[in-house]
């Protein structure tokens, strides 16, 4: 992993991560060879992605979730989806969020090590 500015780092595959303040999480996107596959200013210090990045899936079961389960009753996963557009440093998270920045536009965070 590299130093790409600032905000992201590189992996293999021609992926960039950056850290997602409304996820605490790091999402990874492809710049070169894809499908699928970003544009991206080549500013690792106020990047610039397009389209926009949507991850989803479930939450993780809470301890009483899992304890519930283990008691035999019968848990519905909880969705979840971050949708956001990266732009000149800055991430605007769009409605469809589930987390708490949704419907806000933040600047994003410096990449710190241990986060990803």
């Amino acid at each position: 992993m590299g130093a790409l500015g600032s905000k992201l780092r590189t992996l293999q595959s021609g992926l960039v991560a950056f850290y997602c303040p409304g996820c605490k999480k790091t999402h990874a996107i492809r710049i070169v060879d894809g499908p699928p596959c970003w544009s991206f200013n080549n500013n690792g210090d106020r990047p610039t992605f397009s389209p926009s990045i949507k991850v989803w899936g479930t939450l993780p079961i809470t301890d009483d979730e899992h304890a519930r389960i283990m008691a035999g009753e019968k848990v519905e996963p909880r969705p979840f989806v971050c949708h956001s557009f990266v732009r000149e440093g800055q991430i605007q998270f769009l409605d469809d969020c589930t987390h708490a920045l949704k419907g806000q536009t933040v600047e994003l965070p410096d990449f710190q090590e241990d986060e990803f």
